[in-house]
């Protein structure tokens, strides 16, 4: 992925743990990397292709006058999100070096720094519901997740029937999935699933019982993780035809990160 960086920008701002910071002010230093394809800008000549660095800067000097936070690590992590929101989908990762030159220690230094790396991630969710209004349940599940504003979904698959998984006599399910870029980690991710879920009445008493809206993460980037809450890939993935065929649909060639194997291969063995 190409760069523009951007270095030592001064910025005048009011942020400390101290009231007097609060109060008096006092300078920080800002450096950016912008890791964004500039391949038709170099080409074109056109910045409408890029990111123009003069706004980006004037959008970090304007940001941190008008906010005031304790720390320099709450400075770093929302001028990160700020920018990723800001400049998508052209600006995929950003990372921010936020520099304290004048820092209350009462000893000589340089300066205290806090360096930040954030991006969008691609996570691919998969949706259920066999209680009450079914196609409600999962419209307004991705439509929640589509008003965050750490999250962006850009793929939806068809709503499909199907005979319920697990724990049988019950009713049938509505499943579906969807792609999703998203700013939060799998643990907030997770949290953020769940609290949809809790919106929506589910709630936990049989497992693989009747639920108003499930929400399980099928993937997130290529990470392989696991948890006693979570694991990523989702472990049961390859023998859910009603997870497999939705997911299918949109994202026939993703691979498994463990098996190497795509979504359509995954399909078509389960079949």
């Amino acid at each position: 992925m190409d760069e523009i960086r951007i270095k030592d920008l001064e910025v005048f701002a009011n942020h400390g743990v101290f009231p007097e910071e609060n109060e008096l002010g006092q300078k920080f230093i800002v450096s950016a990397v912008l890791y964004v394809d500039t391949r038709n800008a170099g080409r074109y000549d056109r910045l409408t292709e890029s990111i123009h660095y003069g706004e980006v800067c004037q959008m970090i000097d304007q940001y941190m006058k008008e906010h005031t936070y304790k720390l320099i690590e709450r400075v770093a992590e929302a001028l990160a999100e700020n920018l990723l929101i800001q400049y998508k989908p052209q600006l995929k990762k950003v990372r921010i070096e936020v520099k304290k030159p004048w820092a209350p220690i009462g000893l000589p230094l340089d300066n205290v720094s806090v360096k930040i790396e954030r991006k969008w991630h691609t996570a691919y969710i998969a949706l259920g519901s066999n209680m009450g209004d079914k196609t409600k349940y999962l419209d307004d599940a991705v439509r929640a997740l589509d008003q965050l504003k750490e999250c962006e979904v850009e793929k939806i698959s068809s709503w499909i029937m199907t005979e319920p998984y697990g724990v049988t006599n019950q009713d049938k399910f509505l499943n579906g999935c969807l792609k999703l870029h998203t700013l939060f980690t799998p643990e907030e991710l997770l949290e953020t699933l769940h609290q949809i879920e809790k919106k929506a009445g589910r709630e936990r008493v049989i497992h693989w019982g009747p639920r108003t809206l499930d929400l399980d993460i099928l993937f997130y980037d290529d990470l392989i993780y696991g948890t006693e809450e979570l694991c990523i890939p989702h472990a049961d993935m390859k023998n859910r035809a009603f997870v497999l065929q939705p997911l299918c649909e949109i994202a026939p060639n993703v691979h498994h990160p463990i098996t190497g194997k795509t979504i359509k291969e995954m399909l078509e063995e389960l079949q």
